[in-house]
C-alpha cells in the first residue's frame, strides 16, 4: 500500500503534466474524496496508508481530471459562501467572485427590512434572481438571511431558461432548507409579464465574449456554453435585462448585476444608453477587480 504523501506526489505530477491550473489542490481534494475524508485530514497525515480500493478510486478520478473534467463535477459539489452546493453538468460551477453579489444583496435586503419592517400579513420584500443556474445566489442569500432571522420576510423568484438548471437549483434549495422561500420559474430572463415589481433584482448572467469562450481553461468546456457565452462583447443578456428593468424594478429598488473584470466602462455605457437618468456604481471584488454593477432610478 502507498502512503498519502506518495499518492499526492504521483497525482500532482499527473495533473501538472495534463495542464491542470491547480494540480496540488486538485490532487488533495480528489484524494480526500477517495479516502472519504476532508482535505485537512489529507494534509495532516502524510504517512497514513491508503487501501488498494481507495487508490483505484483516486487514480480513476485523476484520469477524469486529467481529461479536463472540473473537480467540482467529479466531487459532485462545490463550496460557495460557506455552503456546499450540488454541482453537475446541468449548470455553471459557482465562482468565488460571485460571493460579492450575495454579500451586496444581503446588505440591500437588510437595509430595507430595518428601515421599513414588514408587519405580519403584509407582502414580503420581493427579490428576483435572474439566471439562477444551480441556485447558489438565491440559496446563499436566503441562508444568510435565515441567520439574521429575516428570511421569512422575503420572497425570492429565481428564473432560468434551462429546466435542467432549475431542477438542480431546486435540489440545492431543498438541501439547504430554504425551498419554502423561493419559487423557481422557467423564463428567458423574466416572465413575459411582471405582475409585481421587485425591490431587489440580482443577476449573474453569462458575460464571456463569444470568441473568448473557447479560450477558457479546458474545465469550462464541460460546463453549459449557454451559461458562459454573453455574445460578441459579453453584454448581450445584460443589455436585454436592462430594457426590462423599468417595469421589473420597483421605485427605490436596486439591481445588482455581475460583470466581467474588464466590462465596467462598457456596462455603465449600456445603462446610460438603455436607461437615461438612472444612476450606476461599480463594486470591486476581493482582487480589486470591477465585479458588480449596482443601479437604480434617480
Amino acid at each position: 500500500m502507498a502512503t498519502i504523501d506518495e499518492l499526492l506526489r504521483e497525482g500532482v505530477e499527473r495533473l501538472r503534466d495534463s495542464g491542470s491550473e491547480s494540480p496540488r489542490l486538485d490532487a488533495e481534494l480528489l484524494l480526500a474524496r477517495a479516502i472519504a475524508a476532508d482535505r485537512t485530514t489529507v494534509l495532516a497525515h502524510p504517512t497514513a496508508l491508503v487501501g488498494d480500493g481507495q487508490r483505484e478510486r483516486f487514480e480513476a478520478d485523476l484520469e477524469r481530471r486529467a481529461a479536463g473534467e472540473p473537480v467540482a463535477y467529479i466531487r459532485g459539489f462545490k463550496e460557495f459562501f460557506g455552503l456546499a452546493f450540488s454541482t453537475d453538468e446541468r449548470a455553471l460551477i459557482p465562482r468565488p467572485e460571485t460571493e460579492l453579489l450575495v454579500e451586496l444583496a444581503e446588505r440591500e435586503v437588510m437595509e430595507r427590512l430595518v428601515a421599513a419592517p414588514r408587519p405580519a400579513g403584509t407582502q414580503p420584500l420581493r427579490i428576483a434572481d435572474i439566471g439562477t443556474g444551480s441556485g447558489t445566489v438565491a440559496v446563499a442569500l436566503l441562508a444568510g438571511l435565515r441567520k439574521r432571522k429575516s428570511h421569512h420576510e422575503v420572497e425570492v423568484i429565481a428564473t432560468d431558461i434551462s429546466p435542467d438548471a432549475l431542477h438542480l437549483a431546486m435540489e440545492n434549495a431543498v438541501g439547504h432548507g430554504v425551498a419554502d422561500r423561493v419559487r423557481f420559474v422557467e423564463a428567458d430572463l423574466l416572465p413575459p409579464v411582471v405582475s409585481y415589481p421587485f425591490e431587489v433584482i440580482l443577476a449573474n448572467l453569462p458575460y464571456v465574449a463569444s470568441d473568448a469562450v473557447d479560450g477558457l481553461p479546458i474545465a469550462a468546456s464541460f460546463e453549459p456554453r449557454v451559461a458562459l457565452d454573453g455574445g460578441p462583447d459579453g453584454l448581450d443578456l445584460i443589455r436585454r435585462l436592462l430594457t426590462r428593468l423599468p417595469e421589473a424594478l420597483a421605485d427605490g429598488g436596486v439591481a445588482l448585476l455581475e460583470i466581467g473584470s474588464d466590462q465596467a466602462e462598457s456596462a455603465i455605457a449600456a445603462v446610460t444608453d438603455a436607461l437615461p437618468g438612472w444612476w450606476t456604481t461599480v463594486h470591486d471584488d476581493l482582487a480589486g477587480q470591477p465585479r458588480v454593477l449596482r443601479l437604480g432610478r434617480s
